[in-house]
Formats: C-alpha cells, sequence, structure tokens
C-alpha cells in the first residue's frame, strides 16, 4: 500500500471527524476514502476510528497515530524540498543571518573567510535581528543565523560560542568619565539606552536583570535601532549605554569605559535547525565564531584617562567555545518554562 497516500487520507479524516466532509475536502467519493481507511486500520492491526457512536471519534491508537503522521508527512515535506533544492543547485547557497549592528570590518572578514575556505558556496548574508533570525529559521527560510544568546528555541543546533565583554558608553562631559572604571552602582539616576526589546528579548530582559542586580535601575530605557543613533543620544546626555568599545572609539563626543567587575557578558553564536542542516552550516559556524573572535582581539577601546589625554588601545574580548555541535543546550531566557512560556 502507498502508506504516505492512506496517512494523508487519514489525517483529513481525523481532523473533520466526518467521513462524508472528509471526502468533500479531499474531492473524492466517500466510499474509497472509507475503504482506504479501513486497509489502513488492517496494515496497522488497530481500530483507529470509534463508530459506534453517532459522532465518529478517533481512538488511543487514532490519536497516536495522527501525531505521528503529522511529523512523518512533515520530514517527508522537508525531504523533498531538500531534494529539490540539491536538484536546482540551491545548496550551493547558504542563506545566513546576521544582526544589523555587525561591523563592516566583520562581515569583509566573514565573506572573505569562507571564500577562502569553502570555495564554490555562495553566501546570501541577510541583515536580521536574533528574533527574526529564529522565526526564518523555524520556517526554512534562512540555513543558519547569528544571535545573541539567550534564546527561547528548540530543535537547534549550535556552534562555538563568542562571549563578548561589555563596557558603558558615556558622554565625555561626565563625571563618570574621570574614573578608570565604572561600577553599574555608579549608573544609578542615569537612564539607559539599548536596542529595542523586539530584536532579541532573552538577551534585553537578561541585560536589565544583570542592572538590577548590581544596582543600576534606570529611571526609564530609551531605544536606539543602529549605533550611530546610540551614540547620538549618549553624547546629547540622554543615557548611558552598553557596548564593546568598537562604537565609542569612532566618536570624540563620548568614551568608552570598563565595568568593574566585568558584569555584561554577551554570548553569541550560530544556531541553525539540527533536523534538516544545511550541509555547509556547521562550518559557516566555525568559520564565523573564528572571524568574530578574531575581530574581536583587534578591536580597539578608549582606556582610563590619563594626564596626556584619552588614547586607543586594542582590548581582546573572551572566547567560549561551546560542545561539540549536536543538539542546542536549553539557552531559553531566564523565567521561561520548557515551551517558552512564562512560569
Amino acid at each position: 500500500m502507498d502508506l504516505i497516500r492512506h496517512l494523508r487520507l487519514f489525517i483529513v479524516v481525523a481532523e473533520e471527524l466526518h467521513f462524508s466532509r472528509a471526502a468533500e475536502a479531499l474531492g473524492m467519493a466517500q466510499p474509497p476514502l472509507s475503504q482506504a481507511v479501513r486497509r489502513l486500520e488492517s496494515e496497522m492491526g488497530v481500530e483507529l476510528f470509534d463508530r459506534s457512536r453517532r459522532q465518529v471519534e478517533l481512538t488511543a491508537a487514532g490519536a497516536l497515530l495522527l501525531q505521528e503522521a503529522r511529523e512523518l508527512l512533515a520530514r517527508e515535506e522537508r525531504l523533498r524540498t531538500v531534494m529539490h533544492r540539491a536538484r536546482t543547485g540551491a545548496l550551493a547557497t547558504l542563506r545566513a543571518g546576521v544582526p544589523p549592528q555587525t561591523p563592516a570590518r566583520t562581515l569583509h572578514a566573514l565573506l572573505s573567510a569562507c571564500a577562502e575556505q569553502c570555495p564554490g558556496l555562495r553566501i546570501d548574508l541577510q541583515e536580521v535581528d536574533t528574533a527574526e533570525q529564529l522565526r526564518l529559521l523555524s520556517c526554512g527560510r534562512l540555513d543558519v543565523g547569528w544571535v545573541d544568546h539567550p534564546v527561547d528555541a528548540t530543535d537547534l543546533a549550535l556552534g562555538p560560542a563568542v562571549g563578548v565583554e561589555l563596557g558603558v558608553v558615556l558622554a565625555r562631559t561626565s563625571p563618570l568619565a574621570r574614573l578608570s572604571e565604572v561600577s553599574l552602582a555608579d549608573l544609578a539616576g542615569h537612564d539607559l539606552v539599548l536596542f529595542p526589546r523586539a530584536g532579541a528579548p532573552g538577551w534585553y530582559d537578561r541585560t536589565l536583570e544583570l542592572c538590577r542586580a548590581g544596582g543600576f535601575t534606570p529611571p526609564a530605557v530609551r531605544h536606539a535601532r543602529n549605533p550611530e543613533f546610540l551614540v547620538g543620544l549618549v553624547s546629547a546626555g540622554c543615557g548611558v549605554a552598553f557596548d564593546d568599545g568598537r562604537v565609542a572609539g569612532r566618536e570624540p563626543r563620548v568614551v568608552w569605559r570598563p565595568l568593574a567587575g566585568r558584569p555584561l557578558v554577551q554570548r553569541m553564536s550560530a544556531v541553525w535547525p539540527a533536523e534538516r542542516a544545511h550541509p555547509q552550516a556547521g562550518r559557516f559556524a566555525t568559520i564565523a565564531a573564528e572571524v568574530v573572535a578574531r575581530d574581536a582581539t583587534t578591536a580597539r577601546r578608549w582606556p582610563a584617562p590619563s594626564p596626556e589625554g584619552d588614547e586607543e588601545r586594542p582590548r581582546p574580548w573572551s572566547v567560549v567555545y561551546a560542545p561539540p555541535v549536536g543538539p542546542a543546550p536549553d539557552l531559553r531566557s531566564p523565567g521561561r518554562g520548557p515551551s517558552g512560556s512564562a512560569r
């Protein structure tokens, strides 16, 4: 028997719980549909529907088969999609997402490294925030993404993670700019400039949680989608911001200072669907982590003030490697349950 075809028919009947309506939805007569269901029951050795009542109902075995059948047909559809992409040459293209704030030199280094290490692979790089990357990955419109942790996601594999120590961006006229390092508690009373929560809700919430734990509860949170706007707000005295130092280094009206105790470490890594992975997704993840880490070690930051004035000097990021590539560990945001819902 054609198991896939019979399962498709079974699913429609199970959803309608009415053979006549199911037959109409399938565009076929009812007798052949009933015969197909009977044959499936015979093949499986169980009754799938309870026909003893006026309304057809699923048996326990039928309910179980419905769940398994949906998963099997979804896998079949994914398999056909992958094979179609292989047949048309689409697997020669890797659709990769990166955050909008990714520096230009990092993008250049990433594309150059991919061209060198994966000749013949075309990288379709898309500027997408973390939340949108996860959505595109789940619906198959993205092959791999570079995201901020923590994330509410399941069924993902991940590559090596990079941890980035963040400091504070201050207006150059701020009294705090005279300090060699600033504690979170020193920022009390200042507004905070952050990226919009919708872009990376896990890291947004984690940032505010760490601020509160360090004695800094900002009176107001302002939002900036791009680094230039962030720096503009800070330089105008509209708040403070957190950054790895490169943004502040390009604007003379602001300064960057390390945070005492290094309480803010932003973790990032590549993620991709574990069950329908692009053949080059894992390789891209490794290359991306190496490029970001290497670029990080040459990032230039503003050091503590000196009698001679501010000068630039390199300050490396820390790099932490995740376990071997495989199913992702639980990276859900604090306070979230297994399904991502609030506890």
